[in-house]
C-alpha cells in the first residue's frame, strides 16, 4: 500500500475543492480543504503540517502570493512542498512563485484532476 499523505487544498471555487478533495480521497489520502487563505494559514498555525499545500493564486481578501508570503515569512511549514494550483499561468506568475520557493506549478485550465492528483503525488515522494 502507497503512503498516506495529509493534503491541503486552498481554492475559492467550491466545485474545484470537491472536485480534487474527492480525487485525493479516493487515493486513501487525508485532504482538508479552505475556500480563503486565511483559513488555510490559521490552521497551518495551528494544526500539523501538510505533505502537500495546493494553492490557487487568485483570491478574495489575501491571494496566494499573499498566503506564500506569510507562510515563508513565519517559516510555517519548511518541509511541506507547496504547489500552486492556478489559472494564471503568465510566466511572470511562474517567476514569482518560484522565487517564494514552491515545489511545482500547475495550470488548472491545463490538467484534468487525475493528472493534478498524479503531480501532487509525484512531487511529495521526490526526493529533497
Amino acid at each position: 500500500m502507497a503512503s498516506q499523505y495529509r493534503i491541503f487544498l486552498v481554492d475559492d471555487d467550491r466545485f474545484l475543492l470537491d472536485m480534487y478533495a474527492v480525487k485525493f480521497k479516493a487515493a486513501g489520502h487525508e485532504v482538508t480543504a479552505f475556500q480563503a487563505g486565511m483559513l488555510a494559514l490559521e490552521a497551518l498555525r495551528t494544526g500539523p503540517a501538510p505533505d502537500a499545500l495546493l494553492l490557487d493564486i487568485v483570491m478574495p481578501e489575501i491571494d496566494g502570493f499573499g498566503v506564500l508570503e506569510t507562510i515563508r515569512k513565519e517559516n510555517l511549514i519548511p518541509t511541506t512542498k507547496i504547489i500552486v494550483l492556478s489559472n494564471q499561468g503568465q510566466e511572470s506568475d511562474i517567476e514569482h512563485a518560484n522565487k517564494l520557493g514552491v515545489a511545482g506549478y500547475i495550470i488548472k485550465a491545463s490538467a484534468i484532476p487525475s493528472e493534478v492528483f498524479s503531480e501532487t503525488i509525484r512531487i511529495i515522494e521526490k526526493p529533497a
